[in-house]
């Protein structure tokens, strides 16, 4: 079994091989936990980052991937509509989830068309029965992040209250670090580790120093980079594209990519 803090950081061309890449991980670590639990718990991320990935599972897993035995999580969402351009849901939605048979009741969304303190409560009704951060075993089988140019990670921006939490799964965040300016909800880093495995895919050079800094923080983390807090009870692999990743620190030994 992995270690509680091993971070294996591969790099890549750029984001479509990277995408390649996370996606037959995601392809295997969901027809092995449905074989061994019976479903697959999958938080997805928002963001632009994770689109390509999206279409590649609903081009290239259609007929293979355990579709019928996944539920999907998010990790944030902006307080928009659902039908909103900014709404991470929608994202998710026209690029995978309307083109895969998962059955809708397996979706759950963060509903950011009600009151923020509100749908942070009915969130954390329904992840609640999954289990307890921190607890064995795991709410979540995979967590799929991206990440800012700020080290920003789901809606945990640098320095903010929410970094803070230690017991809710599910926070208000009222002030975002980054466009678009809205009200955010978001899982804490406790949500985010019970998980068996972190996977984070970043792309882009505008991320590069972000990344330096996050991986020169470990193995404490800082929450001037909230990116470095996020751990699991399993592995936290790293997926980067060429330009995220051309200021990563020499002591950072990088897999090879496959």
């Amino acid at each position: 079994m992995e270690s509680r803090v091993a971070r294996p950081v591969r790099v890549y061309s750029d984001l479509p091989h990277a995408s390649s890449s996370l996606g037959r991980l995601l392809a295997l670590r969901a027809r092995a936990s449905v074989r061994e639990r019976g479903t697959f718990r999958w938080v997805l991320a928002g963001g632009h980052t994770p689109e390509p990935l999206y279409r590649l599972l609903a081009r290239r897993y259609r007929e293979t991937f355990p579709w019928h035995h996944t539920e999907v999580f998010f990790g944030d969402e902006r307080c928009v509509g659902p039908h909103d351009p900014a709404s991470n849901f929608r994202a998710a939605q026209e690029s995978l989830l309307s083109n895969v048979p998962i059955p809708p009741r397996r979706i759950h969304r963060l509903r950011g068309e009600l009151p923020p303190a509100q749908a942070a409560r009915e969130y954390t009704r329904s992840i609640g029965s999954l289990g307890v951060p921190g607890a064995s075993p795991p709410r979540f089988d995979l967590v799929l992040l991206g990440m800012g140019p700020d080290g920003h990670t789901a809606s945990l921006f640098p320095h903010a209250p929410a970094l803070r939490e230690r017991k809710r799964p599910v926070v208000v965040v009222p002030r975002a670090g980054q466009p678009p300016f809205v009200p955010r909800l978001s899982l804490t880093l406790p949500a985010l580790a019970s998980s068996r495995e972190v996977c984070f895919l970043v792309s882009g050079e505008d991320k590069a120093k972000a990344i330096s800094s996050v991986f020169r923080s470990f193995p404490e983390g800082s929450p001037g980079f909230p990116a470095s807090l996020v751990q699991s009870q399993g592995p936290t692999r790293w997926f980067l594209d060429k330009a995220a990743g051309r200021e990563l620190p020499s002591t950072v030994r990088t897999a090879e990519p496959d």
